[in-house]
Formats: C-alpha cells, structure tokens, sequence
C-alpha cells in the first residue's frame, strides 16, 4: 500500500439518474482496491532476488517518475521553500522509505497474506498516534473501543492463545506492524505540518515521493550489495509495483476523493486485505490459517468503530428576531396632571419622563436627589400659596369699569 498526502475534497452532488458516474467512481474504488491489494504480491516476488532497501528504491524511482510525468501533463509545478522541503523530506522517511523497507523485509520471512492483514491495522495506529500527538483530537469511548477491538484482531492473527515463542512468523508479523505504526505516525506528521500548505497534493505527494527517492539513492549502495541475477519476473513486478501501487494509484485515489469524497475514499482500506488474501492464496499458493481470516475481520472491525463519527443531533435554530415593523404600537401612556412641577420639563417628553428607560436599571435615589426634590416640592408649594393670596386680593380691590371717553384718575 502507498501512502501519500492526500487533501479531502467536497463532493458534488450527483445528478439524478446519471447512472454513468456511480459505476465510474464505483469501478476505480474496487480498481485501487485491487492495485492496492496486489501491491504484497508484487514486494513477495520482488524479494525473490532484491534486498529490502532495493525493492523499495525500485518502487520509489518508478513511481516518482510516474507522479513526475502525471504532474508536467498538469503543467504544476514542484512545492517551492526550503521549510515545505525539510517537512516532505521527513513525510518521506516516516511514509514512503521506512515502511516500503519494512514491508519487504517482513516478506522475506511472512506470507503476503499476513502482511496485508497487518497493513489493516494502519487506521488504528493512526488514530492511536493522533491522540497522543494532536491536541485537537480528543479520546472518546468509541475510539477507546474501535482501539481495544482491533489491537484484539491482531492477537487472533498472531493466534496468541498458542504462545508467542519468538518463530519467524512472530518477528515477520512485528516488522510488518512496525510499518504500519510509521503509516499511523507519518500521517500525524502531514496532519501537523503539510495540511495547510498552499499546494496541491499531487504535487506534494510528487514531491514527497523524490524526497525518498534521494535518500534511497544514497543509503542503498551502501548498505547492500547488487543480486547476482535479476529474472523478468522481478523486474516486472518492480515495474507494476511503482507504475500501479506507487504512482496511479495516488492518482485514482486522488479522482476518488474529487468524485465520491474523502469519507468513501478511506474506507477502501477494509478491502485491501481481502484483495492481499486472495491474490497470496490463488496467485502464490500460501497457505491460510483460520485464525487469519478472523483476525483480519476483527481488525476491519475495529477500525470502522475507531473511525465512525458520532452523528449529534442538531439543535433547532432559532427564533428569528420579531419585525419592529410588524408589532403592534404600545398603548401611550398615561400622565397624571397632579404630578410634581419639576417632573414636566421641557428635556424630554411626557412619555420618557414616566416611563422607565430600556436598558437602564433602577437605582434608588442619592442623598442630593432627595434634597432637590424636596426643595422643589417647598417651591411647588410656596407658588400655590403666592398665587391663592394675590387672588383674594385681587378680589377685594376691584375697580369700577371705565367708560369710553374718561381718563384714569
């Protein structure tokens, strides 16, 4: 299986009736299941006459070239900076060179079936990883559970109730584990790093893909000596498992996410050890233990629990703000004629002076309002009694009516 960065894309909804586009995106997913699948039969053969580190720097070559040659028909260009560089470079080692070696190695001493039931457990360890290093993901009981149930499936792969005495089977399984684990850990690391960067992921994967490629080429002389012979069939199984595993499959992975969306994209997964155990079984001839099968169920189990997405029901929205237009007028208030003198001023209207302020809360008087208002109550009062007495004086002092023509006296 090759990993490599992939961004989710929306999906478009699909047109009633195009009949047409189910069947597209349905034929690549079982495709890439199926690339994806034989990509363990392919390392098997490979393994035949290439070291570990030279079937992976075969598939590198290749598939690089592939994305390579996919990207100019796209006239992208290459990621550009330094810092993008330095994190592709390190995505390369946990993605692409540490797992592919580990993967082969694991082949020169397990099954190809075994090895991809032990890629199933990649989704696990990659939710594992990302609760532990991202802050953003939080431990729930579901994923608890999904956890507990697929690190179980391993154990009944292994078939722990006979023991584990160190076979080759056991050290063949924990290396194809191990590679796995750096799927899970690199992924943590793009979802850190490279999530947000402004490029494309074809051209990232690109990238990524003659990152390992270098180191490859450098550490593969060293380390390892060139076969004695070299058949056609490992050299054709070199040449699918870079053009098919490495190179397009990424690009139908790519199209599946654009077409049918990331969420179906992913669970492709639950086939590839469906796809390695036929292909190891009819095309091989391995041999299969019943525990093998369960195991792998038990796993695909597992990571479908781990990865299922609690569906919270939706809150009704809200009330939508009443239209002052449409509410009806309060009815205006009343203001008794006997109030206080030094209430009616000419600052604000009747009606804002009786009636409280919205907003505003009540407090009660202070010590200086109280003396106002009692000083103008005293004046209030001391004006009725001024106005009463010039009345009554006013009555007593009446003068005749003047005539017209007469002059005062």
């Amino acid at each position: 299986m090759t990993t490599t960065i992939a961004a989710p894309a929306t999906t478009p909804p699909a047109e009633p009736g195009h009949r047409g586009a189910r069947l597209d995106w349905r034929g690549r997913f079982l495709l890439l299941a199926v690339i994806w699948g034989l990509s363990f039969v392919f390392i098997k053969i490979g393994t035949q006459a290439l070291a570990p580190l030279q079937v992976t720097l075969g598939r590198m070559v290749v598939g690089a070239g592939t994305l390579l040659a996919v990207l100019a028909a796209r006239r992208e260009p290459l990621p550009r900076g330094r810092r993008v560089w330095a994190h592709l470079t390190v995505a390369a080692v946990l993605l692409n060179v540490v797992p592919f070696t580990l993967f082969a190695a694991a082949e020169q001493r397990i099954p190809s079936v075994l090895a991809g039931i032990a890629n199933a457990t990649t989704p696990l360890f990659t939710v594992l990883v990302a609760l532990l290093a991202l802050p953003e993901e939080r431990p729930t009981r579901q994923k608890g559970a999904g956890l507990a149930v697929g690190f179980a499936g391993v154990l009944v792969v292994l078939g722990a109730w006979r023991g584990l005495g160190g076979g080759r089977d056991l050290v063949g399984t924990l290396l194809a584990l191990a590679a796995a684990g750096c799927y899970g850990l690199g992924w943590a690391y793009i979802r850190r790093y490279l999530a947000g960067s402004a490029h494309s992921s074809l051209a990232l994967s690109a990238g990524q893909l003659l990152a390992g490629t270098v180191q490859l080429a450098v550490l593969t002389p060293i380390l390892t000596t060139p076969p004695a012979r070299l058949p056609a069939r490992v050299v054709l199984a070199i040449l699918a498992l870079g053009v098919l595993g490495t190179g397009i499959a990424y690009v139908l992975q790519y199209g599946l996410i654009r077409d049918a969306g990331a969420t179906t994209a992913a669970t492709v997964t639950y086939l590839i050890p469906v796809v390695s155990t036929l292909a190891g079984v009819v095309l091989l001839g391995e041999q299969l233990t019943w525990n093998q099968p369960l195991g792998a169920a038990v796993i695909v189990a597992g990571t479908a629990l781990s990865q299922r997405q609690r569906h919270t029901p939706s809150r009704p929205p809200p009330d939508p703000a009443p239209d002052p237009a449409q509410q009806p007028a309060a009815p205006p208030l009343r203001i008794d004629s006997s109030a206080p003198s030094h209430l009616m001023t000419d600052r604000f209207p009747r009606s804002e002076v009786a009636a409280p302020r919205p907003g505003l809360r009540h407090q009660p008087p202070g010590r200086a309002a109280r003396r106002r208002t009692m000083r103008g109550h005293q004046c209030t009062d001391q004006g009725r009694l001024t106005g009463a007495v010039l009345d009554e004086r006013r009555a007593t002092t009446t003068k005749p009516p003047m005539s017209v023509g007469t002059r005062p006296t």
